[in-house]
């Protein structure tokens, strides 16, 4: 959307046009659903969650400073309305990042190398072939880590976007992700040793 359409879109829903508010929520729901979708992973709560986010952000219109597209800012309530759900969702069952992570032996070095990555296998995940090993694989993380690894690796949040949405210091969400990044290299490791078996 052009600035000038952008700026006529929101002079419109500040004085509250009615057709104004249907174009935003037309333009903007396949995006905020799809981000509700992968933080949540249940379609019932992504759809109540990005309803939530629309209301919010119609309440808040008055209170848009403009800094950002509207969808910029949509996409942050989305993810912050969703964030909020996570809180109060109860727990479901998750591996411990613990079991996760690489162990080192006394010299420092790896005690299991893991799996060759090899050009065909990155290539095939690239391509969308192995997308729901990934996504399956990202599911079985710790809540925590598997929030920081979404806003920043597939929601391409900055770092400070990230940490900001989660209410953490940005230094704890750099550790977070790193420990993430680990645990998802482990639990797909054993598929990428199957596959070059």
């Amino acid at each position: 959307m052009a600035n000038v359409q952008e700026a006529e879109l929101l002079a419109a829903l500040r004085r509250g046009d009615e057709r104004a508010f249907a174009e935003l929520v037309r333009a903007n729901t396949g995006r905020m659903l799809a981000v509700a979708r992968r933080i949540l992973k249940n379609d019932e709560e992504a759809h109540d969650a990005t309803q939530e986010a629309f209301l919010q952000a119609f309440r808040a219109i008055d209170r848009f400073q403009g800094d950002a597209l509207l969808s910029t800012w949509l996409h942050r309530i989305t993810v912050n309305s969703c964030l909020m759900r996570l809180r109060h969702r109860k727990r479901h069952p998750e591996l411990a990042i613990e079991d996760l992570l690489p162990t080192f032996d006394d010299t420092g070095h790896r005690v299991e190398a893991g799996a060759e990555w090899t050009d065909d296998v990155v290539e095939r995940m690239e391509s969308g072939q192995l997308q729901k090993v990934v996504r399956d694989a990202i599911d079985r993380l710790p809540e925590n880590y598997r929030t920081v690894l979404v806003l920043r690796d597939i929601e391409e949040l900055s770092t400070e976007e990230a940490a900001q949405a989660l209410g953490i210091r940005p230094e704890a969400a750099k550790m977070r992700l790193h420990r993430a990044r680990q645990a998802l290299r482990t639990l797909l490791d054993p598929h990428f040793a199957e596959e070059n078996a």
